[in-house]
């Protein structure tokens, strides 16, 4: 055997051994991401590998069945990477025709060897179909890079181009030897760049779709239940290829789209396409990801529809349909990391869902409280004032009935009388005592500032301690409501601690600071009890406090309770007041 010969078989086993190599890491990707390009690049370059051991077969033995193997492998291998690059960037499925240009290796590379014995005619008719389909491959990727600005499949597109034209130097140069054994050490080359080309686009896919998943997680952790929509639908617009995505929910044997943007927009319940209804029943029902490619739609949908459970295959859980140019904006990423990521934004939707509702029923709840409060107070006005003018009158023309009587009554009856005259005084007073805690009169009368100071002075005179009450020149209060919260208010923090304080001193200020009316209790008491939480919780025996926030947070206010500076406690109250003072 000659040393030229020994040379090429060591240059062929080594192209071999890279591209069995590579085709093994192929294998690796699709077993980790199941996507099926990476099964016909695995599938191309295995077939290269073993067209490699049947060049070295036919230099060792010289039998030419070993060729025939090598040309239609090689033909073969064009092919696959022709038809993983159309699976790649537009979802193409087989077609019947496909069958034809598969046979063209194995009938062409047969008449050539055994057949015809013009070496130009057999050579040059399988080089330009191994460098036409390679630069057609070629031609794929760079529509790919076009449409989405892919570095990697820019770089794939050129490498697959240069490899279309080292094909055909064959007939002129390697197969005369001249090559030996640089052409397959440039074969080497091109495998090797072809597979860093490949996972760079998959490192190109990760990045991107971890990038755009990690800033909707952000997005949704930041949004209320209207913008987590937004959100969730806006963010797949800035992928590439990405024209439009939709959100929509399966309802019994139909869909209702919750929202749609970009070409999704014009999509209807009623209108939906066929096939993405199936697209959504089918990830409704088994959460998991799908996508569906239809090279030429003829419905004026974007050819290519991906679809995202969301939430799992639970009863009623959402599907993010996302539509575009090119085959799936997340195809590299694993089922797991995209199930996770649906379960995420599942989650999101239903808490962004939960709070609305959370919401609406609070709202509910403190239009309730409002009413029940306004209807609470006026019940309390009418039951005053038909105790004012009602009962306190009979009081009043019977005290003077029994003073008539007084008069013309024996001596000895007179004592009884003026028993009976007293008893309807401290009667009247308890009515008029009764009146004035049901709708203090001073308020209505005389307006706040007097009626927080009269309640000051009632305080400190039946508590006996020492209460100070500060009011500058204030403004005035938004609303006699307001003015009413105000006084209630006070008069719950003072019951608080006259009950529960333990206190020798209390401090009152009123102040109306820029759009605001505040008023400031502070004790010198015991304070919190150890280890009690601070605040407004609502829990047993803090009713009154309850209800004072009610009070003032109907009133556009705000209540906060407190440990005082110096010990104690503070409990402030603010409502919103005009300007004018008073």
């Amino acid at each position: 055997m000659q040393v030229y010969t020994i040379t090429e078989l060591g240059a062929a086993l080594l192209q071999a051994v890279v591209t069995a190599g590579l085709a093994f890491v192929c294998s690796y990707l699709y077993r980790r991401h199941g996507k099926d390009h990476f099964a016909w690049w695995a599938g191309a370059l295995g077939a290269y590998a073993l067209g490699m051991v049947g060049i070295v077969s036919f230099l060792s033995t010289g039998l030419w069945a070993f060729l025939y193997a090598h040309q239609v492998l090689i033909g073969w291998t064009a092919l696959g990477f022709l038809y993983a690059a159309l699976v790649f960037s537009r979802q193409l499925r087989w077609r019947p025709w496909f069958w034809g240009l598969a046979a063209f290796p194995v009938v062409w590379s047969f008449i050539a060897i055994f057949v015809l014995d013009d070496f130009g005619l057999a050579a040059g008719a399988a080089v330009v179909f191994l460098a036409g389909t390679t630069f057609w491959a070629g031609v794929v990727f760079w529509r790919y890079r076009r449409l989405t600005g892919s570095p990697a499949a820019g770089f794939l597109a050129v490498v697959l181009a240069l490899w279309a034209v080292h094909h055909l130097d064959y007939p002129v140069l390697r197969a005369r030897g001249a090559w030996n054994p640089w052409g397959y050490y440039l074969d080497t080359l091109f495998v090797l760049a072809m597979g860093a080309a490949v996972l760079l686009l998959v490192v190109e896919e990760l990045r991107e779709g971890l990038v755009t998943l990690t800033a909707l997680s952000g997005d949704l952790r930041r949004a209320d239940r209207q913008d987590v929509r937004d959100a969730l639908l806006a963010r797949p617009l800035g992928l590439r290829g990405v024209r439009g995505a939709a959100l929509i929910a399966p309802v019994g044997d139909g869909v209702r789209i919750v929202r749609a943007v970009g070409a999704c927009a014009p999509w209807t319940d009623g209108s939906l396409p066929v096939r993405v209804k199936e697209l959504v029943a089918e990830v409704a029902s088994s959460g998991k990801t799908r996508l569906e490619g239809q090279p030429r739609p003829v419905d004026g949908t974007p050819p290519f529809i991906a679809a995202l459970a969301l939430g799992g295959p639970a009863a009623g859980a959402p599907v993010l349909v996302i539509a575009g140019d090119i085959a799936a904006p997340f195809s590299a990423l694993d089922e797991s990391i995209l199930s996770a990521v649906g379960a995420q934004i599942g989650s999101a939707l239903a808490h962004a869902e939960l709070t609305g509702t959370l919401e609406q029923r609070t709202g509910d709840l403190e239009r309730l409280s409002v009413r029940m409060i306004s209807q609470h107070e006026e019940q309390r006005r009418r039951l005053g004032r038909e105790l004012h003018d009602e009962t306190a009158q009979v009081f009043s023309a019977l005290k003077l009935q029994l003073g008539s009587l007084r008069e013309t009554a024996p001596t000895d009856l007179r004592p009884r009388f003026d028993r009976l005259v007293e008893l309807v005084d401290v009667g009247t007073r308890s009515i008029r005592s009764v009146t004035e805690d049901l709708r203090p009169a001073v308020l209505d009368d005389l307006g706040l500032v007097p009626a927080l100071r009269a309640l000051v002075g009632d305080f400190r005179e039946w508590s006996g301690l020492a209460v100070e009450f500060e009011a500058g020149s204030v403004g005035r209060v938004r609303s006699p409501g307001a003015e009413l919260a105000l006084f209630r208010a006070l008069q719950e923090a003072l019951s608080n601690v006259a009950r529960h304080a333990g206190a020798t001193k209390v401090q009152v200020t009123l102040s109306s600071p820029t759009g605001r009316f505040r008023l400031l209790v502070r004790d010198d008491g015991t304070g919190f009890p150890a280890g009690q939480p601070h605040g407004l919780d609502g829990r047993p025996g803090r009713s009154g406090l309850v209800g004072m926030r009610e009070r003032i947070v109907a009133e556009g206010g705000a209540v906060e309770v407190r440990p005082g500076p110096t010990g104690g406690i503070e409990v402030e109250v603010e409502v919103p007041a005009e300007t004018e003072a008073r």
